[in-house]
């Protein structure tokens, strides 16, 4: 059946700020305390989504979350009017402030693990939104996330929306960050490739640095999505890489179609992996495997090259857009001359400098689903990228966004207030109903 691929960006909240939340992640702990600029932040997303339309791809807009999210905050046990709940938690718990105002859900290769239809025995698109227990202020996005979800993919009869997994350790899940799917073209059934970095009994794990995913959240999701039999592999992610900065497996790996883009030291019996690979997809799987000597586990996480986007154009070329610290790397950038033109077709570069600063780079801020033409009729298609939803969208940003945040600034009413009025304004530019918590009180 013929499918395309699309790209669901998440949009850079307002209270995009570096507060240095996640351990594990190098980039977020060494901006810590440093000034943002959200509305860059935003501006630089929004460019990404614009090429990608304009190199004839289907991109989507996932909206930001409410934040601070002040009904967590009075969970915790602050009262009183916003203003006052604001003010005692910085003064009281500004580490908590800190997570309940994370724009962190802009990331959404973490929102959901997403198995197209032609993976799953109903025929229907699926989507498990992840429960995200290993970092306070991403288990914070789970339920308005699932929400979002509904909202953009509708109904029954196209799409299959499943709760999170149970938020207990044992089924920690990061979502599509950890996902990779394989095919000869989008259309056809694939091999869902789950990586996990831990599992109960397992003898490698990491030292330094946490493992997030676990082989028990791979395979509950395989079971809730109904993937067909033999559609479903498991792979366990290097933990001396997690120990070195690589958080999640699109720090170190990624895919489009056949083809497999990664280091020489991502997985766990590595050749294993590539051997059942092959022996299921035959001889069009392709791997570009790329040695520690031409670029280093370093070199990968400082300037997140495998964190691209690998992509197929309507042309059947592909492309890599990568991070422009890929391109100020110079051991990575010489390994990418070399690529370019060879194994992959075209090679561009996007500014995602705020983003990165926390983290977070091309692979990070898009969360990719395979859709059907009669299940994209039934997408919302107030949510798809063009020219006029572009334009919009940034003056939406110019008129709402801070120019610059530091964490002290969090606890300002004004945020909280103005932020309100951008995701109402929000919500009725993209023909979403009311879909946040003070929507509904």
């Amino acid at each position: 059946m013929t499918a395309r691929e699309a790209n669901f960006d998440g949009l850079v909240g307002p209270t995009h700020n570096y507060a240095g939340l996640s351990l594990g992640n190098i980039a977020s702990e060494k901006h810590r305390g440093l000034v943002s600029h959200p509305k860059e932040a935003a501006l630089q997303g929004l460019a990404k989504m614009k090429r990608l339309t304009e190199l004839g791809l289907l991109q989507g807009v996932i909206p930001p979350q409410e934040r601070p999210d002040l009904a967590t905050l009075r969970r915790l046990g602050f009262h009183g009017s916003d203003a006052r709940v604001l003010t005692d938690a910085a003064q009281q718990a500004p580490f908590l402030l800190h997570n309940c105002a994370s724009a962190s859900a802009m990331w959404s290769a973490n929102a959901a693990t997403v198995s197209p239809s032609a993976d799953t025995l109903d025929g229907r698109v699926h989507f498990t939104p992840a429960n995200l227990i290993s970092k306070l202020h991403r288990s914070l996005e789970t339920d308005t996330t699932a929400s979002l979800l509904r909202a953009i993919f509708p109904g029954n009869d196209h799409f299959a929306h499943h709760a999170p997994l149970p938020p207990h350790p044992i089924f920690g899940d990061e979502g599509a960050a950890n996902h990779n799917r394989l095919c000869r073209e989008y259309g056809d059934s694939a091999i869902e490739l789950f990586v996990y970095g831990r599992a109960s009994g397992a003898a490698l794990t990491p030292q330094h640095f946490p493992a997030r995913q676990t082989l028990e959240a791979c395979q509950a999701i395989n079971r809730k999505h109904q993937l067909k039999e033999g559609c479903a592999l498991y792979a366990q992610q290097n933990p001396q890489v997690i120990d070195q900065g690589v958080f999640h497996n699109d720090v170190i790996a990624v895919c489009d179609r056949n083809l497999l883009f990664c280091h020489e030291r991502a997985f766990v019996d590595q050749q294993a992996l590539y051997d059942k690979l092959k022996h299921r997809l035959g001889d069009e799987f392709k791997c570009i495997e790329v040695p520690d000597t031409e670029v280093s586990v370093t070199d990968a996480v400082s300037s997140y090259l495998f964190n691209s986007q690998l992509l197929s154009l309507p042309d059947n070329s592909s492309l890599l857009l990568a991070p422009t610290e890929s391109r100020d790397n110079p051991k990575v950038h010489s390994y990418l001359q070399q690529l370019e033109g060879r194994e992959i077709d075209q090679i561009e570069f996007c500014d995602l400098r705020q983003s990165m600063a926390n983290g977070g780079g091309p692979a990070c801020l898009r969360l990719r689903v395979v859709l059907t033409e009669g299940e994209l009729a039934n997408v919302n298609p107030a949510v798809l990228m063009d020219e006029r939803l572009y334009a919009s969208l940034r003056d939406w940003v110019e008129r709402y966004y801070p120019e610059q945040l530091m964490p002290a600034d969090l606890a300002d009413p004004v945020l909280l207030t103005t932020g309100r009025e951008a995701l109402d304004s929000l919500t009725q530019l993209l023909g979403l109903s009311s879909i946040y918590p003070f929507q509904r009180n």
